[in-house]
């Protein structure tokens, strides 16, 4: 018999450790049911009826299981562990989670997909969500990041129309590469090039959540001492080292185990319990000086942007692990709510427009999904005691019994903490007129030029072509097809060669039409085995300018030399 993983043999496993007797069956208020195994009826072969106090709440808890799927990262697995603190920070932030080199402070981490439903297989290319929950003394603090330091748009008016055209066509209910190509490659928020070449590198493939970095992508603030300002982003490093997939393994793993990255997480938690090997990460941070802000050539709290590690180093601070699996998944996992906006004491947020956009939406999207007491359940629940104004709702769990429940109050309800404002963001100058600023054409290429330059091989920079080529063929719309090509001629500008792979021309039949999918790149490549007439020619092309002719094919013009390049080979003809 095949050995089995841990989450196959999870029920086994339960019942092993479970001594106890059986519970006697109730129903949820504590009463036991008569009978388990039938309805209440009228004779033998009768109607059920309504008297069947048990079917009936069966049914109606039934009706109501699911909560409602997140409107983005549905889904997702999460496991709770540590933070450990290794490196002493405590002159950039008087957050109490820093305050002692060896401190633990008890966390909760989920990883998900940003763009994909509840039953999404795994193994898609689809940004991870990386969001850890600290149950600090302070509060819960959320810091609420992706595996990719960067992401589509700067603008939080933005997210909803991209995340329209990432999921289901409204009519056919299915993925429409028409609409992922047509936002993406749109010549008015060319900002998303530089997330989109991450996405489709190999990291857009993660195998599996324990081999990705974690980021938070957006700037965030440390309070130090004397409400000392320092910018920040966090980052985490995989101690387990980057893994990816490759595309066709992907779409295999995605057909046989559709939960591969959750049964990964599962089962080496499970098995560290034996060898002691538990998922873990190593917490660095980035600091920027108020001052050296303003001397950046890049707007240093645009989302779509890194900082370069020359000039700001990762610099280390703790450890994070993950040593224990959810008892319960929906109750642990499902039902954890993260939100950026809960910042304790010595963190804060930035100018980052698209996280300004998140500390309203997620506590918001809580609301909806959970219910406005959702922070009253046990996963979600912060360490230190509550109090406050706050009452009733549907679902309460704790009302803070018969204390006052408004301010300013002469019976001893809850006063504010001295001193806190120090720990918080200090005064800040702004100036400017109100206005709507469209900051779309800020520099959007450099740093995906430095990407595709200086970070990606030659094989790396391959592949990530070959990854865009597969869904851009799968466009039927001309423009968008040929917008998707173009917007990434910016990247490189003054290239000398072209990077060619075939891509379907999807115009009347899509199936037969080809192209070859052009991306601009000092990549030294070339057309070969050019054929015409028996002859062959070694066509390297450093400089090719494109036209259409009446035939609606694709031809470069280089030298004396047209290259039609609607077919297999490079059929050439001189002109």
């Amino acid at each position: 018999m095949p050995q089995l993983d841990k989450a196959a043999t999870q029920l086994e496993d339960w019942a092993k450790s479970n001594k106890t007797k059986p519970d006697h069956l109730t129903i949820n208020s504590g009463i036991a049911p008569p009978f388990i195994d039938s309805s209440l009826t009228v004779g033998r072969y009768g109607p059920i009826v309504l008297t069947d106090h048990f079917l009936t709440e069966t049914l109606q808890h039934f009706n109501r299981e699911r909560a409602p799927e997140r409107v983005v990262h549905a889904k997702g697995a999460g496991a709770f562990g540590y933070f450990q603190v290794t490196h002493d920070i405590t002159k950039l932030s008087v957050a109490k989670v820093f305050e002692s080199i060896g401190k633990k402070t008890p966390v909760v981490v989920r990883f998900s997909q940003v763009a994909s439903d509840l039953g999404s297989p795994d193994t898609v290319r689809d940004p991870r969500g990386f969001a850890i929950k600290f149950y600090t003394e302070e509060g819960n603090w959320d810091l609420v990041g992706n595996n990719t330091p960067i992401f589509f748009m700067r603008d939080p008016i933005l997210f909803p129309m991209f995340i329209h055209s990432q999921k289901r066509n409204p009519q056919t209910n299915m993925r429409d590469w028409n609409m992922f190509w047509d936002y993406l490659s749109s010549f008015s928020r060319p900002e998303s090039v530089h997330q989109v070449m991450f996405l489709f590198s190999d990291r857009g493939i993660p195998d599996g959540h324990r081999h990705m970095h974690g980021y938070s992508s957006h700037t965030f603030s440390l309070i130090g001492p004397n409400r000392k300002l320092t910018w920040v982003k966090f980052v985490w490093k995989t101690d387990g080292g980057i893994k990816n997939l490759d595309p066709e393994k992907a779409t295999q793993i995605a057909g046989v185990d559709p939960d591969y990255a959750v049964r990964d997480l599962f089962d080496s938690i499970e098995d560290a319990k034996k060898n002691g090997n538990y998922p873990s990460w190593t917490f660095y941070i980035q600091t920027m000086t108020p001052e050296e802000a303003k001397q950046q050539k890049f707007n240093p709290f645009d989302i779509t942007k890194v900082w370069p590690h020359s000039k700001f180093p990762l610099q280390p601070v703790g450890k994070l692990v993950l040593n224990r699996n959810p008892a319960n998944y929906f109750s642990d996992i499902e039902q954890l709510a993260l939100n950026p906006s809960n910042m304790v004491p010595g963190v804060g947020a930035s100018p980052d427009r698209l996280l300004q956009g998140r500390l309203f939406a997620y506590r918001d999207t809580q609301y909806y999904r959970i219910g406005p007491n959702y922070e009253q359940l046990p996963v979600n629940r912060p360490m230190n005691r509550v109090a406050n104004f706050e009452r009733d709702g549907q679902c309460v769990i704790q009302n803070q019994g018969s204390a006052p429940n408004y301010h300013p109050n002469s019976f001893g309800g809850p006063d504010a903490q001295i001193n806190i404002k120090e720990k918080t963001v200090p005064p800040q100058e702004v100036n400017g007129s109100i206005d709507y600023y469209d900051l779309g054409d800020e520099d959007n290429f450099s740093q995906p030029r430095h990407f595709w330059t200086k970070v990606l091989d030659a094989g790396a920079r391959t592949r990530m072509v070959d990854n865009l080529v597969a869904t851009i063929k799968l466009v039927s719309e001309d423009s968008v097809r040929q917008r998707a090509i173009d917007v990434f001629s910016n990247v490189e500008k003054k290239s000398k060669q072209l990077k060619s792979s075939k891509c379907k021309l999807s115009n009347n039949d899509a199936s037969k039409r080809l192209i070859r999918h052009v991306f601009w790149t000092k990549m030294e490549t070339t057309f070969k085995d050019c054929r015409n007439k028996g002859r062959v020619y070694n066509c390297s092309l450093f400089e090719a300018n494109r036209f259409m002719k009446d035939d609606g094919c694709i031809h470069y013009l280089v030298g004396n030399i047209n290259v039609n390049i609607m077919s297999d080979n490079c059929d050439v003809a001189n002109t």
